[in-house]
């Protein structure tokens, strides 16, 4: 049975095909079809690829984007008094603001009703970071998720089956036909699940460079413009913020390494590029909740909420209320981490002038400490990385691909800015 009367697939696929703009009628008619089962594989296919080579106008993406949050459940967190405010990343190595951001807007007085992905290719998700804690559940119903948002104004877990059922069907078809790259369907595919969370607004972390999905600076802010655009469509508040991917974020790669620079984070300690832009992130998540009347004063709440252990406290709490084990922060030994560790010296002294970003593979109990950072001078034989394994297959992987990663010059690089901009309000930049 069709969504409509007069809904045939093949009408859809031969419009986007001719560039012919899609009403919002055949857009649902599509999802919907596609979502009950009525429309094959193969014929999604061939739209998902005209819209790869054809494009999509706003109006259009908007409306797929609400077809597919339509599709499932949209959680009604109207009990909840407090402004609700998300944020998400497109993700990077070494990429763990989510975990710091969620307890520390929750210490604010917002409610982070955080709903994440897994990784992508070599970018390891906030769900893998978050299954490094012992006993962490990330798998909770809806009932029990808004149970642990209400106790302590945040939780985290990874997509549901009531959640934009249209999005994990679409992204798995995307994943095996070279669709996934689309500047629009990825608009549709997180502002779909972000949406269904029942926020008021949300801060979008678009990253550039070598260590990220979107490589260029044009394509992210393009991506970022559309996510915004997007949005208030929607009615929502968006705001997105381009920041640099082109090293590591912090020092610490691998799942249970950057649960432990999270911690340090949230003690008031960490690295300054990951403190940094942790700070500037939640400065806007509180401006956006109301919290703070500018983002500059939002930022400084934030660091005082650090000083003072509150949010530490607050991932502590959602730590306990998500069946993990709580004591990992103050013990980060607890968490699920690999027995041997093998240093990775220098061959030559000189100035580490990039870190170029190399495919690898996700293992909660296998990462990296980096000793030095894009611009710092090292001498020769000494230490760049530890790596922490448990088999030497693995400590071997990691040993080339660091050693093919970071590039040695006799002069620093140009400084890179951490956040390049600011776009808001239908493209309005900063």
């Amino acid at each position: 049975m069709s969504a409509l009367p007069t809904f045939r697939a093949i009408d859809v696929i031969r419009k986007k095909r001719d560039s012919i703009e899609l009403t919002r009628e055949e857009i649902e008619g599509l999802v919907n079809a596609y979502t009950r089962g009525d429309v094959p594989d193969y014929q999604v296919s061939a739209w998902l690829m005209a819209v790869v080579l054809r494009g999509m106008t706003r109006p259009e993406t908007a409306a797929l984007t609400d077809a597919m949050l339509r599709s499932g459940e949209v959680l009604d967190l109207s009990s909840l008094p407090q402004k609700k405010v998300d944020k998400h990343s497109t993700g990077g190595v070494g990429d763990k603001t989510s975990l710091v951001l969620a307890p520390l807007a929750a210490a604010a007085g917002i409610a982070v009703p955080m709903i994440s992905g897994r990784g992508l290719g070599h970018t390891g998700g906030t769900l893998d970071k978050l299954e490094a804690i012992p006993g962490f559940n990330v798998n909770l119903p809806v009932t029990e998720f808004r149970r642990v948002l209400e106790a302590c104004g945040c939780a985290m877990i990874g997509q549901t089956a009531e959640i934009a059922p249209a999005d994990r069907k679409l992204y798995a078809l995307r994943d095996v036909t070279g669709t996934v790259e689309s500047p629009y369907l990825i608009c549709a595919s997180i502002m779909s699940k972000k949406l269904a969370e029942g926020i008021d607004a949300l801060v979008l972390d678009v990253k550039t460079g070598s260590g990220a999905f979107m490589k260029s600076e044009k394509d992210a802010a393009f991506l970022a413009e559309l996510m915004v655009e997007t949005g208030e469509r929607m009615g929502k508040q968006v705001v997105a913020l381009i920041t640099d991917m082109d090293q590591p974020l912090g020092k610490m790669i691998g799942n249970a390494l950057e649960v432990i620079e999270v911690v340090e984070v949230l003690r008031g300690e960490g690295p300054g590029d990951l403190r940094e832009l942790c700070l500037h992130l939640a400065g806007w998540m509180l401006h956006l909740g109301g919290v703070s009347k500018t983002v500059a004063e939002g930022t400084k709440l934030s660091s005082e909420l650090i000083s003072s252990g509150k949010a530490l406290d607050k991932f502590r709490h959602m730590i306990e209320l998500q069946g993990g084990d709580a004591r990992v922060v103050d013990d980060t030994t607890r968490l699920l981490q690999a027995r041997r560790t093998s240093q990775i010296v220098s061959p030559k002294s000189g100035v580490i002038s990039s870190m170029q970003r190399k495919e690898d593979s996700v293992d909660p109990a296998v990462g990296i400490v980096l000793h030095k950072k894009v611009g710092e001078r090292v001498e020769s034989q000494e230490p760049l990385a530890t790596v922490y394994y448990n088999s030497e297959a693995r400590a071997e992987q990691a040993r080339l691909l660091i050693v093919d990663s970071i590039q040695i010059a006799d002069a620093a690089p140009a400084k890179r800015p951490l956040i390049h901009r600011v776009i808001q309000k239908s493209g309005e930049k900063h």
